[in-house]
């Protein structure tokens, strides 16, 4: 098993809460990791029919039969067995004694709230990352589209499968089950479309209307669709940079697909070699720094957030981190080589954000790092390596 990046986290939310929960996307591990991190806790799967019947049908005698805690998989399936087990926890509070995973943010994070309030420690895993793979796989993180293309869900890689057949599965299986149980989608050929549309507008401002017209659907349908994926930890919408700077800023968020296996696949692209051409390619690119700046947020719960900054005249900077008074702004550019005019979005906004702007990062398709006007220029196999080390300053956060 690939050591997971989040396991020092996990271990610290295991020392201060009784209950663990461990959720995100379908396939991205969770179960793995919880078992492989609480190997002497016993397992139940509520994935299980029998399982699920009897924590349903008699939930005082199921957690009974766990006097010491368990890993409880898949807790969305029964989610009235949380009320339950707040009385066990309440009754011996010892911190790390369950662990729950769940795949679906929908109902379950409304079941916790109600439940389980200061009692869990919450932990949201997402697919590998490039630091997590590079151990094991650096021969898969050597050409960028194949890289884009691949994915980054463990099992693609656990089990050497085809990502072209593993993702196609996932995606009629995320369709025939996941949705349906929690949004009534009748028309599921409108949602296929609606799919491949968000694909295509990964990277981009999101546009309702352009999609709802184009998916044959309402607006207020998409909107509902939308929220379906973000609770399904398939997109992310990115939110603009609240401080304008006395400039006129957007205020539309970004759609980012946090898989660009997974978008490649809803675009059609069957093989690496078609990424090199195909019009998507830097919107992908984007993505994915984005998705990996993500991961590293929430592996180390890290103390910032990541916004976009673009004003009205089309100036912009891809990822703002904000955390207190201090902020670092990333480009991302997939191109190999580095050319000056890919920073110039970067200067300009050093010169409006001055003493505040403590890192400034491009992260290109290139080999090379190096440095160039204030800025650091890392390859896109080694940008946490390289790239916000030990930012954000303690100080910078007061």
């Amino acid at each position: 098993m690939l050591q997971r990046a989040c396991s020092p986290f996990l271990r610290k939310l295991a020392s201060q809460f009784p209950v663990i929960v461990i959720t995100g996307p379908r396939q991205a591990g969770k179960t793995t990791l919880a078992r492989a991190q609480f190997p002497n806790h016993p397992y139940a799967s509520l994935e299980n029919l029998d399982t699920a019947a009897r924590a349903e049908d008699d939930p005082r005698g199921f957690l009974a039969s766990f006097p010491e805690g368990a890993v409880i998989d898949e807790i969305q399936r029964v989610p009235s067995l949380l009320s339950y087990l707040q009385q066990v926890v309440d009754e011996n509070p010892r911190p790390g004694a369950f662990v729950l995973t769940g795949s679906r943010q929908f109902g379950l994070m409304g079941a916790l709230a109600q439940s389980l309030a200061g009692r869990a420690g919450l932990l949201e895993l997402l697919p590998f990352s490039v630091s997590e793979l590079m151990p094991r796989y650096s021969g898969a993180l050597i050409d960028l589209d194949a890289a884009l293309w691949h994915g980054w869900y463990p099992p693609i890689f656990d089990r050497d499968l085809d990502p072209e057949l593993w993702y196609s599965a996932y995606i009629s299986t995320y369709l025939e089950r996941d949705v349906r149980q929690v949004e009534n989608i009748r028309d599921m050929a409108a949602f296929r479309r609606f799919l491949a549309l968000c694909a295509g507008r990964t990277g981009q401002l999101v546009n309702l209307s352009a999609i709802a017209d184009e998916s044959g659907v309402s607006h207020n349908t998409i909107k509902s669709w939308l929220s379906v994926l973000e609770a399904s930890y398939l997109v992310r919408l990115v939110q603009p940079f609240h401080r304008n700077f006395n400039k006129r800023v957007v205020k539309t968020p970004k759609l980012h697909f946090l898989d660009t296996g997974l978008a490649a696949r809803l675009l059609g692209i069957r093989e690496p070699s078609q990424l090199a051409t195909h019009p998507a390619r830097g919107a992908l690119f984007e993505s994915f720094v984005y998705a990996e700046l993500l991961k590293r947020r929430l592996n180390e719960h890290a103390p910032w957030d990541i916004y976009f900054w673009r004003d009205q005249g089309g100036h912009e900077v891809d990822f703002v981190l904000e955390s207190g008074r201090s902020l670092a702004a990333i480009e991302a550019k997939s191109g190999s080589t580095f050319h000056p005019d890919q920073n110039q979005g970067l200067s300009m906004f050093q010169e409006l954000t001055g003493k505040e702007l403590d890192r400034s990062l491009l992260v290109y398709g290139g080999k090379e790092s190096f440095g160039y006007k204030g800025s650091s220029v890392l390859p896109w196999n080694a940008m946490e390596a390289g790239g916000l080390g030990d930012w954000p300053h303690t100080d910078s956060m007061q």
